[in-house]
């Protein structure tokens, strides 16, 4: 019941006037970047997040400003099914699922059908998401108010290793990443003894390598690069959608209760993990493929295709939340771009932070089951608008994305230093690309680095370097010890697959 009454009090924080406005406006910009191919939910977090350090610094203006940016990740998550069904062109790398079945249907003359299921599906797996979140928040919140240094560590591993044992490209490639993201953590002062490391000298390094900066390189300069060489040329039909077939559409989604329900618990598992919208798509499209009657036909246009892999990407983009305001863990690359923005305005996501900052903690929880309620609204109704955006030629819309990550690069400290470090990171993000590297694992070592070397230098100096403190207790050894198998696992399935080739 506390969670409940705390809840009532989020709505009465988000339904003002004020935060409302700034739920349609962000909903309204993240469909708009989920349209456009070059730019996504983190870097569009990224790029407006300088712009939220003013109302940040008004009474209360942290809950809108997350609310903001929380909403222009809702938008995104809606907006990259648009250009999937419409175009075949995924917005978003979770919407490449939804093009399978999707842009068969619109071929079919369905586009209406396909994007009024994509759509309701993508709402139905938030709800559920936010359902849980709501309700776990606070349990795992009291649960982490029992964490050490050691503690804290193991998340931590538990974290990475998740990206190595549950990532669907080469293991290898992931641990790669990820330790070029630990290298450029560890530019700048030493978290423990602050003496410098790694900056050759160069004063402008000695905060380090900014996040927001990195981001803002890695995907959008490095998008718009891929992009440009590969020629990308939008192609389409308009598509329109009238309240028939809405209707008709919802009347027909209670057929595959079992598929959303499935989905959207394989997207909230994904999300917490963290493993990510997008495995979290195809993992629910292959489970629908296999477990369907109509499986066979998948590929050719089937309603069912389109809800899975959208119930299931907006349940984990949700659900990633969850470990971020609990544990300070974030769940994906846009929950760790929303991370250093609380972390920007003084606040420290965890256990304390639904003690210390109650109110703004339940009205991001509220906001978020009106920031879906007001994505579904606006792109039910602007559909169309937002498709024409398309038609627009890749030549002007490539330099504006050029001068926007420009400018968000260059506010984050009034310096041209970050405009050539993002442009750094866009060539990097280009060759990342090019060689099929992941780039999320490079994103979250460089946000977490800081905070598990920390953590582990911390458990060292209490422990007397003794590495047993990581196995002190039933809850630390536990989290270690799953850790450790999650790291392994890649090595274990290889195995198994070179025995039943044997067999």
């Amino acid at each position: 019941m506390d969670e409940l009454s705390s809840l009532m009090q989020g709505f009465a924080i988000a339904l003002s006037l004020k935060n409302v406005l700034y739920m349609f406006v962000g909903v309204t910009l993240g469909v708009l970047i989920g349209v456009l191919p070059g730019l996504g939910g983190a870097n569009g977090v990224a790029i407006l997040l300088p712009l939220t350090f003013v109302l940040a610094q008004q009474p209360g203006g942290t809950t809108t400003a997350i609310i903001l940016l929380s909403c222009i990740y809702w938008g995104a998550l809606f907006g990259g099914a648009i250009t999937s069904i419409l175009f075949n062109i995924p917005g978003e790398p979770w919407s490449v699922a939804t093009t399978f079945d999707g842009y068969p249907m619109a071929q079919k003359g369905e586009a209406a059908k396909a994007l009024t299921a994509a759509f309701t599906s993508s709402f139905v797996g938030a709800l559920v998401a936010v359902i849980i979140i709501t309700f776990l928040s606070p349990v795992i919140a009291r649960f982490a108010l029992k964490f050490g240094p050691p503690e804290y560590f193991s998340v931590y591993l538990l974290t990475f290793c998740a990206f190595v044992g549950m990532s669907k490209g080469q293991a290898m490639k992931t641990v790669a990443a990820m330790m070029i993201g630990f290298a450029l953590a560890a530019v700048g002062l030493d978290p423990v003894n602050s003496q410098l490391r790694l900056t050759f000298g160069h004063m402008e390094l000695l905060q380090g390598f900014d996040f927001l900066i990195a981001v803002i390189g890695l995907f959008g300069i490095g998008e718009i690069l891929l992009t440009l060489e590969e020629g990308l040329a939008f192609k389409g039909t308009r598509a329109k959608i009238d309240m028939r077939v809405v209707i008709d559409t919802w009347k027909e989604l209670p057929r595959y209760w079992l598929t959303s329900i499935r989905s959207a618990a394989v997207g909230c598992f994904m999300g917490i993990v963290p493993g990510g919208a997008t495995p979290a798509s195809f993992m629910s499209y292959g489970l629908a493929k296999r477990l369907s009657p109509d499986g066979e036909k998948f590929g050719t246009g089937q309603i069912e295709g389109v809800i899975a892999p959208e119930t299931a990407a907006h349940a984990a983009g949700t659900s990633a939340l969850l470990p971020m305001l609990t544990l300070g863990v974030p769940g994906s690359p846009t929950a760790a771009v929303l991370l250093g923005g609380l972390l920007i305005w003084g606040l420290q996501p965890g256990p304390m932070l639904f003690v210390e900052q109650k109110d703004f903690v339940w009205g991001l929880i509220a906001s978020m089951y009106l920031g879906n309620i007001a994505g579904l609204i606006v792109v039910l109704t602007c559909v169309p608008l937002f498709a024409a955006v398309l038609r627009i030629p890749f030549a002007i819309i490539a330099p504006v994305i050029l001068v926007i990550c420009a400018i968000g690069a260059f506010t984050v400290h009034n310096s041209m230093f970050d405009v050539w470090l993002m442009l750094g990171f866009g060539v990097m993000g280009y060759i990342f690309k090019k060689l099929d590297y992941p780039i999320a694992p490079l994103v979250l070592a460089l946000v977490l680095g800081d905070r598990a070397e920390t953590s582990f230098r911390q458990a060292m100096l209490g422990s007397q370097g003794d590495l047993t403190v990581f196995f002190s207790n039933w809850l630390v050894g536990g989290v270690t010890g799953l850790a450790l198998v999650l790291l392994v696992w890649p090595v274990i399935a290889g195995w198994r697959q070179n025995l039943s080739a044997v067999r």
